[in-house]
């Protein structure tokens, strides 16, 4: 026997039913909101984040040198490969540039809960539009596909920030603050003691009294009172796009489920603007749901020309958690709208009754391993068939079938011809 590989998952059937349903309503909206689906490699090559994040991350990353040389990696985030897809074909492309995709990534990173080193993320990303309407779509996006999947404000919300908010404050101090650093520091400051939080502020340039200040400033989300205390035109203009992105929120259904959260802070450098997180209500999921935000200068830094960005991407692991502890999560189960049982040499008759319903659109099985009726109805039971149909040699000397109803046991003879005829979705009821 092979052991699975740690951090990597398998999904049966019953598992995989529900993530295709989960995958499906994030998948639909999307393409009600105009998104273009967008498939991309497994590999890349690994200085598309070693150039911008040094050597280092490589411990992170499933990267290896293949037969040419070429220094590769199993792509650990979609951001970089759409950003080298957006300014490969960039005057092409109708702005803005709205799209989606559904794929696994890879980390080389501790499993823990929702974490995986193989995961599963939808991402939808808009090119092309600085406006506060796109953050806010992308939030509206957000939202129609939670609520879409069952779940309600009391189950999650999303935080919302603005990064230049925070730079702006920390830039107001008289001290030489590496700024990216602090900024990681306040994204990390919920998953930290609060001594551990002003230890790496402290670390990043602030002294003990600053990063006291600071930390109950960001804390308590007064925009008033932090736009009061930075005073500079930057905290102004954050503190303004913001809550342009929230007013365009309201106006597209999404401003109930956002709360202003200035500790919000999102760690990669590459964010520049409106930053958010979903998190579940209840506090039961240990972590975010996901993140997003936007990215302004990525286009420009993979050398295309100037293009703001913003997106989104809701990993699938986190995701399913939260509909767990919702109670909304799809049963695990596989499901067959009709099972076609042979008893003798019926397999011409009962093929043609496979075809007619698979043309209707309908799942749709027969024996494929010369079983008995009993094991063929045992099996039709397993699978969750909701009608059988027994095509059997002397039923059909007679032209007809026999139709059962999987649930109530009941069953009936019906001519061959009318089944299933002109009829959608034929069941018994159809025929008593």
């Amino acid at each position: 026997m092979y052991d699975r590989i740690k951090g990597f998952r398998d999904f049966y059937p019953g598992e995989m039913s529900s993530r295709r349903a989960t995958t499906d309503v994030l998948e639909e909206t999307a393409r009600e909101y105009g998104f273009r689906e967008i498939g991309t490699p497994a590999l890349e090559r690994a200085e598309m984040w070693t150039d911008k994040s040094g050597d280092e991350i490589v411990d992170e990353l499933y990267a290896f040198e293949d037969q040419s040389g070429r220094h590769v990696t199993l792509t650990p985030e979609l951001t970089p490969t759409v950003a080298r897809m957006v300014v490969a074909k960039q005057q092409e492309l109708s702005k803005p540039i709205k799209w989606v995709s559904t794929r696994p990534f890879w980390r080389y990173e501790q499993v823990q809960q929702g974490r995986y080193r193989e995961f599963y993320q939808t991402n939808v990303d808009i090119f092309g539009s600085s406006e506060p309407e796109a953050d806010a779509e992308i939030l509206a996006w957000a939202a129609d596909a939670m609520t879409g999947l069952g779940l309600t404000g009391e189950h999650f919300e999303f935080r919302i920030s603005h990064r230049d908010i925070l730079g702006g404050v920390l830039e107001s101090y008289d001290a030489d603050i590496d700024t990216e650093a602090a900024i990681r520091a306040v994204d990390k400051s919920d998953k930290i003691s609060q001594v551990e939080y002003h230890d790496l502020l402290i670390d990043a340039g602030l002294s003990a009294d600053q990063a006291a200040e600071f930390a109950d400033l960001i804390a308590e989300g007064d925009l008033e009172a932090v736009e009061a205390f930075a005073d500079t035109e930057r905290v102004t203009a954050a503190v303004e796009n913001l809550q342009n992105v929230l007013d365009a929120a309201e106006d597209f259904g999404a401003r109930e489920y956002c709360t202003i959260s200035l500790e919000t802070a999102r760690g990669l450098d590459y964010y520049t603007g409106v930053v958010f997180e979903c998190f579940d209500s209840a506090g039961e999921v240990s972590r975010s749901i996901f993140g997003g935000g936007r990215y302004d200068d990525l286009i420009e830094s993979f050398g295309g020309q100037p293009t703001p960005a913003v997106g989104v991407a809701p990993g699938h692991a986190t995701l399913s958690l939260l509909l767990q502890r919702a109670g909304v999560w799809p049963e695990e189960e596989v499901t067959t709208d009709y099972y076609v049982l042979q008893i003798g040499d019926t397999r011409a008759e009962a093929a043609q009754i496979v075809r007619d319903l698979r043309e209707r659109d309908h799942i749709v099985e027969t024996d494929v391993a010369g079983r008995s009726f009993g094991a063929q109805l045992n099996y039709a039971d397993s699978i969750n068939a909701e009608t059988v149909v027994i095509a059997g040699e002397q039923d059909l000397e007679n032209d007809e079938v026999t139709i059962k109803d999987m649930e109530s046991g009941d069953q009936m003879q019906v001519p061959v011809d009318a089944f299933p005829g002109d009829l959608e979705r034929p069941t018994l009821a159809d025929f008593e």
